[in-house]
Order: structure tokens, then sequence, then C-alpha cells
């Protein structure tokens, strides 16, 4: 080959990777345009933080939406599927009903009443709740980081689809399903030392023949004034929907003993 013709083809290389850079560059931009969009200044800077600091590689499409906050897929920097969680600072409405599940818990008995605080509170929350059951071996997307209003997880599902609800699913094994939300139950309770306190059909994804809990912000110590409301309130629920599949449920209240008990006894 020529000298002429290396240098050609050196040239054509290096035009193809300027042209494939400019591309990430756009796109990038497309994708911080998007969010700015829907997240204040704060937000955007807590987001480039952690791509700064390795946690993101890469931010796709929304994958939920809801009045409280937005869920996007996105990877981390070793390929990673990340769920990324983000609570939104203007849900106004939203944080007044936070405040049910944050006094009464003595692990916050302290914080301010201030509405960006309350939300960045409730991200820590979430994150703590999650660390906290996982260690307890109860099946909840593994938490990675938090900072500020962003939740980083893992993602339930594959290549950007999640796994589907529980009540989107048509259960073949619907009995072992039960039994394993009951003992999940019971190790939030027992080893973990909180309740879920909002559990039903929509806050429990199927994975892998498995449900898988999520949406744990919420999640009450042991010790709130509310939590033997709230556990016998997620039995019931449990239970209420099984029995519409035609599972021989237990009595919620001979479940709602037997965890107490064996809280008891540790």
């Amino acid at each position: 080959m020529s000298i002429e013709d290396r240098l050609r083809k050196r040239l054509e290389r290096r035009e193809k990777s300027y042209e494939t850079k400019q591309l990430m560059k756009e796109k990038r931009s497309e994708e911080y345009e998007a969010l700015e969009e829907v997240f204040d200044k704060p937000t955007l800077m807590t987001i480039y933080e952690l791509m700064n600091k390795g946690w993101i590689d890469k931010i796709y499409g929304a994958v939920k939406a809801g009045k409280e906050s937005k869920l996007y897929w996105g990877r981390h920097p070793d390929g990673t599927e990340l769920a990324i969680k983000i609570y939104l600072t203007v849900a106004a409405e939203f944080r007044k009903g936070m405040l049910t599940y944050i006094a009464g818990d003595p692990r916050f008995e302290r914080f301010r009443k201030n509405p960006r605080s309350i939300i960045y509170l409730w991200a820590r929350k979430e994150y703590r709740n999650l660390t906290e059951a996982y260690q307890a071996k109860v099946r909840v997307p593994k938490p990675y980081t938090v900072k500020n209003n962003v939740l980083l997880m893992e993602f339930i599902g594959k290549d950007g689809v999640s796994a589907p609800l529980l009540r989107e699913v048509r259960l073949s094994n619907p009995e072992q399903i039960y039994k394993q939300l009951l003992l999940y139950i019971e190790r939030l309770y027992v080893k973990a030392k909180l309740v879920h306190g909002d559990l039903s059909e929509y806050n429990i994804m199927i994975w892998a023949d498995e449900p898988v809990i999520f949406d744990v912000s919420q999640a009450v110590s042991i010790e709130h004034p509310s939590a033997d409301q709230f556990l016998l309130r997620d039995i019931d629920r449990i239970n209420h929907y099984f029995k519409r599949l035609g599972v021989d449920i237990h009595p919620s209240e001979g479940v709602f003993r037997r965890i107490k008990d064996a809280a008891d006894i540790r």
C-alpha cells in the first residue's frame, strides 16, 4: 500500500471517530435536554455529580412515572443496568402524605420541614429501608447509592423492560408466591425491624418466578406508633389478593400474632 493510501485511510478513520464523538455528544445533549424539561437545576447537578463519580454512564428514557417520582433506566460504567429513581421536588401533595410515615419513626426524629429537605429525607429513607430489607434477605432491588433526591438501585427486568407486576402475571405457582411473601413480611418485621406499610399487588414484581418487593420508601420502624396497624393491613391485602386466586390462605390475625411472637422471641 502506498503512503498516499495509508494517509487516506488514517484520515478516514479519524473522520469516522470524529463523527462518532459528535453523535455521542449530540445524544448526550438530547438526554440532558429531556431531563431539563422535568427536573430543576439542583436535581440536574445531582445527576451530573453521580455521573462524574462513576455511578452512572448512561441514562435512557423513563420506565415509570408517578406523581411523586420518575424511574429511569440507565447503566453503570461496567454495563450493569440501573434503576434511577428521581423524586420530584415539586410534589406538594405527596409531601403531606410523607409525614405520616416519617413522624414517629425513631430513625428520623429530627428533620427540617422545608419542602426540599423532606424530599431528600424521603429518598434517604427509601435507601435505608432497601438496605435493611436486603440485609434481612428480603427480595428487594439491591440499593447502590443515594444523593439528595436521586436513588440508584438494581433494575428488576432486562434491557430496559421492567419485570411485570404481580397483578399482571398469571401465576403457575400462586401458593408458593403467597408463602414467599408471608416469609418476606416476617423477615421485614423480625430481622429488619420494618413494616412495609403499603404492600399490595401493585408494588410487587415477579422476576425469575420470585416476588420482588419495591417502593419501600414509606416502610416504618416497628417502633412507629402505627406499625402494628400497618403490619395487619399488609397481611390483609396479601390475603385478599391470593384468596381471589383460590389459594388456601392463613387467617390474618394468626399470621400477625405469629410474626409478633417471633419478634418477641428474638
